[in-house]
């Protein structure tokens, strides 16, 4: 049976709003703004306690469980959601556009999956306006037209969306836990490094390398589709290598490029931004240069990737925002960085959790593949349900 397209607008139930400064300035109340919404997950992950007099002055719209949430600010982002049971009764932010379905004739799960659609929000950043901050009005995200097949089969679609979508939470949960795992592993085999509760031997980073160097400026003229990889500060996460967006370069024959050029072995670090990012050159990944954000560590008497995981720490980032020279943005020079406290391990224990963290790490590629098949599978059986919208025409 085909679907047809509907004004989304017309398919919803109005909702209503107070003021909390006003109403119950004394009253403690549960406020749910842009940022309780997890972008990844599209959960409600930390509502506010707000009391009426201290209630922002977006915070008006009584929402119920069932409402789903649409961010009108950033469209790009699809912050969106679906207020739960336990969330029934608080008050969103006039920053959501709040569909409340008319049960009658829109399921609100298949309302749910349709804002997270593509073609909804390649329609919202196309309606934006404003360049600093782009943004929707209400308005203009319920004259989106929807594709309404009946209700049964809206619910019957709603239902596969919802198994494929829990299918691919389960595989990045598993993911997150990998690095649970390896963050609770380090403590358990060293201790809280902020405190040293083991003892171990504390001595300072610039004894413990053999050469310690950043990047340079002037690169971008080498920039190639082809060649040596070129590390940038997005290519570095937490004691691994993000290799997703990989630049390239011609390699000139020059004394830059020979200082510059990472070995196996080499640990890579943040420096200029973002400080706290750290991961260990591996062999496979083949000749490599670093940015001028980037700071290139060749260790001594101290295991790679035991440092890695020490750089990316709480006891370093303390370090780091204590030795941070930079006025107007983060930064980090050699001095400072040899300065840098690193409790010492004996060698063995060091290897033990490098092989562990290694093995770990080398199920991640499966587990990525796995997560890509399950968005694939999603937006398949998206295109395919005929959940996208039609969004070429206005709302007459």
């Amino acid at each position: 049976m085909s679907a047809i397209s509907t004004v989304l607008g017309s398919l919803i139930m109005p909702v209503k709003t107070w003021s909390p400064a006003k109403e119950s300035p004394h009253a403690t109340f549960v406020y749910v703004d842009l940022s309780s919404i997890d972008r990844e997950t599209k959960e409600i992950v930390a509502p506010q306690q707000v009391t009426g007099a201290n209630a922002p002055s977006r915070a008006k719209q009584l929402l119920k469980a069932g409402d789903v949430l649409v961010s009108t600010v950033r469209p790009n982002l699809n912050a969106v959601g679906v207020v739960p049971d336990g969330l029934d009764g608080a008050t969103g932010s006039t920053g959501f556009c709040v569909l409340r379905a008319d049960p009658q004739r829109l399921d609100n799960r298949y309302l749910y999956h349709w804002v997270r659609s593509p073609a909804f929000i390649a329609s919202m950043v196309r309606r934006a306006t404003g360049a600093s901050y782009p943004a929707v009005s209400d308005r203009v995200v319920k004259q989106s037209k929807i594709s309404l097949p009946p209700l049964p089969e809206q619910r019957r679609i709603a239902a596969i969306l919802d198994k494929a979508d829990a299918i691919r939470r389960k595989r990045q949960q598993t993911l997150a836990l990998a690095d649970q795992f390896l963050r609770s592993a380090f403590l358990d085999m060293f201790g809280d490094p902020v405190t040293n509760p083991k003892g171990w031997p504390v001595k300072k980073l610039g004894d413990l390398l053999v050469f310690l160097t950043s990047g340079s400026r002037g690169w971008a003229k080498y920039y190639s589709r082809e060649g040596a990889a070129f590390l940038r500060i997005q290519n570095i996460g937490r004691n691994r290598l993000l290799l997703d967006n990989l630049a390239h370069v011609f390699t000139p024959d020059t004394t830059e490029a020979i200082r510059t050029r990472v070995q196996p072995g080499d640990v890579v670090l943040s420096i200029t931004a973002d400080l706290g990012r750290a991961a260990v050159i591996p062999t496979s990944l083949g000749p490599a240069h670093v940015n001028q954000h980037l700071g290139l560590l060749r260790t001594e008497n101290i295991n790679p990737i035991y440092l890695a995981e020490f750089l990316v720490s709480d006891s370093a980032l303390l370090q780091f925002r204590l030795l941070d020279t930079g006025q107007t943005r983060s930064g980090l020079n050699f001095a400072d960085l040899k300065r840098l406290k690193v409790p010492c391990p004996p060698q063995e224990l060091q290897k033990k959790f490098a092989v562990l963290h290694s093995r770990i790490e080398a199920l991640r590629p499966q587990l990525i593949v796995l997560l890509t098949e399950g968005d694939n599978l999603i937006n398949s059986l998206v295109r395919h349900a005929n959940v996208c919208m039609v969004c070429e025409g206005e709302a007459s």
